[in-house]
């Protein structure tokens, strides 16, 4: 920023400019991005990509480690995506273009950085200052309407930030402008040196003389080389004006012998006298700085503006240091920041000379009315820019970062984030605009602007969701923790419900060491789990066969399995998803979910409450389910045993001898009395499995107290949602109804290996307790599993009887 003031001072507010901007911007900021000469297309895509999505986790790090002092944070944005930039050089020669979405991030945050540094910290320690006293010093009236205006200040700062972001994007290139150094028009020259001496001579007619206005006081051409040089200088002059590089456009023009170039973008400059200003007493007069007769200058340099007999480019040079804004929108009607630029330079100018002639101490020439009608505020500025009839500017008005610079620069925060809001609906949305969304957001909200909360939360969630997809937890817990509790705890179960296994305790640290309420995501997840829906390819699934839904299920439990505070919640939910499978008589799937509970689990509930006789309702009543599904796997378990045992175990009779040799009949009785040892030692331990199998079963029958799956007591329980109150009635219900169907499959089971055993009198004492009015098992048999039943038990009274007992077995005698 070589002109802080632009086309009004040059040094002593440029120091006070470049204070409320920082380090922000870099001059020698040239990026470069074309690779594709080198690379080819696809593997400069994959650079870039690759390049591009380490700005999520270099943006995390950044807001992690920032100081209390936020600008110092957004110039660590800026410089990040600098170094992004700087990093996909490869020593081509093209630029990233000044459209792309990098580029204008970095002209957002560098933007945000200069004008809320302004807003919020050198708006607030201005001071009060008296009115400057009526002064021959152009230098001090705008030095003191610099301090004393925040409004011109911020202007200024806008325009400044145009210039900087324009050099950054297109560097000033070193150009040249005829072949001797310090001569202007030398084709010209040539020509008029030479006239008649040269064989093949132009028939036009030239200059005659090669002073600056002879081209329009002949109203003669100068030689076509020159005019093209001379076009050719004054676009550059011009683009060096745009960039604030005015200092630079004045050496090129001495360096091309064009001094009256040079001099007349001098004539803008503030005057100063520093020997009225001086209490020393000097006997060499200091120098006078500036241009003593500066309005007469900028009168003329008006009128050259508004003159049809130049070009377009002179023109707009001297309208950018009068504040002819016509001359700047001739050259300045492609681009929309080229046009804010016009119209901020010539706002500026009118404001400053208005200030200077109330202000000073002599007199003026008169500026036409049609320089004061140029002025405008900020929002005629963006409702010109709007309404351009450039269908470039129009559409580069609507884009996404042109709008958000738009309310950054009106400070309007509610705009800003319904225009956000309505672009996260769009398909121009990206995951790198949704990162910028969501810093703008808690930039937002760390400098204390008031702003629509839920839209913010919203932008941040959204945000979320994309980070999701990269599998990041780091970034996933941190910024759910800038949303919501409610928010943070769905957000975050989502995440949860597809990382791999191995991944799990990494993300459930992360959530606990940026304050996520972990113990209730596992829940939600856990719960979110359970709720999905079998697809319906998978209906075809054989029964009882378990489905990889119900992997995902039974897996989800481990995120319960972290925190030992939660060890009631993992009793609950892993009791709601056995009977969830025992519905569906997935007898494994049942196995698997009461594997994931940990063995000490009852004991470490004790110790929570301090004692069996402090337990919650709900700790107690998840403890006797959990105990009642121990036992059906158990006798489930002792089944199978007895049915391993009752067929694969038992010995095998040999072959008996017919009509061999007495040697071979005496190995046969050898082998059969081995047979029979074996067999009645088989017979003996079929009959301890049995009992033990038995006992097994009875376990489930004979439950203690209510009986299996019933709660101990009628308890009155209060809930604080009716959620809460209907889960409550489903699960005693679920557990009705399993009651109903499993109890009459352990008795049918029990009395087959009992009849297997030709244990008949055990299945007559099987059917006193089931029909024992303490325990009311008969009232979960339908009638069709109690005709089932009583058809068994008359099958084993018959074969009492054929021992020649009752039909209870008793003996007769």
């Amino acid at each position: 920023m070589e002109q802080s003031f632009s086309q009004f001072e040059d040094s002593l507010a440029k120091k006070s400019l470049l204070r409320s901007r920082g380090n922000v911007f870099r001059d020698d900021a040239s990026i470069i991005s074309n690779t594709t000469s080198i690379l080819g297309s696809g593997q400069t895509s994959v650079l870039i990509k690759e390049k591009t999505d380490q700005l999520y986790t270099h943006f995390l790090a950044i807001i992690q480690s920032s100081t209390d002092d936020i600008f110092e944070t957004v110039q660590n944005l800026w410089q990040v995506l600098q170094n992004t930039v700087d990093e996909m050089q490869t020593g081509a020669k093209k630029q990233i273009g000044v459209n792309n979405w990098i580029r204008q991030e970095m002209n957002t945050w560098s933007l945000i950085h200069c004008l809320y540094k302004d807003r919020l910290i050198t708006q607030r320690e201005e001071m009060e200052q008296d009115d400057l006293p009526l002064v021959n010093s152009e230098k001090l009236i705008v030095e003191n309407l610099y301090m004393n205006n925040a409004t011109l200040r911020e202007h200024q700062l806008i325009l400044d930030w145009l210039e900087q972001t324009s050099y950054e994007a297109n560097p000033i290139q070193v150009a040249h402008y005829g072949d001797r150094s310090a001569m202007a028009w030398e084709n010209t020259l040539h020509h008029l040196q030479n006239v008649g001496r040269t064989v093949f001579g132009g028939r036009r007619e030239l200059v005659k003389s090669l002073d600056p206005d002879a081209p329009h006081r002949e109203n003669l051409p100068l030689h076509d080389l020159d005019m093209d040089d001379q076009r050719r200088l004054v676009k550059h002059i011009f683009n060096c004006i745009r960039q604030g590089k005015i200092d630079e456009a004045q050496s090129l023009c001495e360096h091309c012998g064009q001094p009256w170039q040079a001099a007349l973008l001098e004539g803008w400059r503030l005057f100063h006298d520093p020997n009225y200003y001086t209490n020393e007493t000097k006997a060499v007069k200091l120098p006078i700085e500036g241009n003593p007769r500066r309005d007469l200058w900028k009168k003329c340099a008006y009128a050259m503006a508004d003159s049809k007999k130049l070009d377009d480019f002179t023109r707009a040079v001297a309208g950018s240091l009068c504040g002819n804004l016509d001359s700047l929108l001739n050259v300045c009607g492609e681009s929309w920041w080229d046009l804010l630029w016009a119209y901020l330079k010539v706002n500026i100018d009118i404001r400053v000379e208005s200030e200077i002639r109330s202000c000073c101490a002599k007199t003026y020439c008169e500026m036409p009315e049609k320089y004061w009608d140029s002025k405008m505020s900020l929002e005629r500025i963006f409702s010109e820019l709007d309404g351009n009839k450039n269908l470039n500017v129009k559409t580069t008005a609507k884009s996404c970062f042109a709008m958000i610079q738009k309310f950054l620069i009106l400070d309007d925060i509610k705009s800003l984030f319904d225009h956000m809001n309505e672009i996260i609906d769009t398909d121009e949305v990206t995951p790198q605009i949704m990162r910028l969304f969501a810093h703008l957001v808690l930039f937002i909200r760390q400098i204390g602007k008031s702003h629509q909360e839920e839209i913010g939360d919203r932008i941040i969630r959204s945000y979320v969701q994309c980070l999701m997809k990269m599998g990041d937890a780091q970034l996933v817990a941190f910024y759910t923790a800038a949303l919501p509790s409610a928010q943070q705890i769905q957000i975050y179960s989502e995440f949860l419900e597809n990382v791999p296994e191995s991944s799990r305790r990494s993300c459930m640290e992360e959530a606990q060491s940026h304050g996520l309420d972990i113990a209730q995501i596992a829940k939600v997840t856990v719960e979110r789990v359970q709720r999905m829906i079998e697809d319906p390819d998978n209906a075809k699934l054989l029964t009882g066969e378990m489905s990889d839904l119900d992997r995902k299920k039974i897996s989800s439990l481990e995120f319960l399995v972290f925190l030992k505070d939660q060890r009631d919640e993992l009793l609950w939910q892993a009791n709601a998803m056995m009977r969830y499978f025992m519905a569906q008589r997935k007898i494994e799937a049942v196995k698997k979910a009461f594997t994931m509970i940990p063995t000490d689990s009852i004991q470490v509930l004790i110790q929570q409450f301090g004692g069996k006789n402090n337990l919650s309702v709900k700790a107690e009543c998840s403890i006797r389910e959990y105990l009642c599904h121990q036992a059906y796997l158990a006798a489930i378990d002792g089944y199978n045993d007895w049915v391993e045992f009752f067929y694969n175990k038992k010995p095998r009779p040999p072959n008996t001898a017919q009509g061999k040799n007495f040697q071979e009949k005496a190995a046969s009785e050898h082998q059969e009395q081995i047979y029979q040892q074996d067999l009645e030692r088989w017979k003996n331990l079929l009959k301890e499995q049995t009992f033990a199998t038995k006992d097994l079963f009875y376990n489930v029958l004979l439950f203690p107290e209510k009986g299996w799956l019933m709660d101990a007591e009628d308890l009155k329980m209060e809930f604080s949602t009716e959620e809460n109150a209907n889960a409550w009635e489903n699960r005693k219900v679920q557990m009705d109804n399993l009651r109903k169907l499993h109890i009459p499959d352990i008795a049918l089971l029990l009395h087959k290996i009992l009849t297997l055993a030709e244990e008949h009198r055990e299945c007559m004492k099987l059917s006193i307790e089931l029909a024992a009015e303490q325990n009311q098992l008969f009232d979960v048999f339908s009638k069709h599993k109690m005709s089932e039943l009583l058809s068994k038990m008359a099958e084993s009274s018959l074969a009492l009887m054929n021992e020649n007992m009752d039909p209870f077995g008793f003996s007769t005698n």
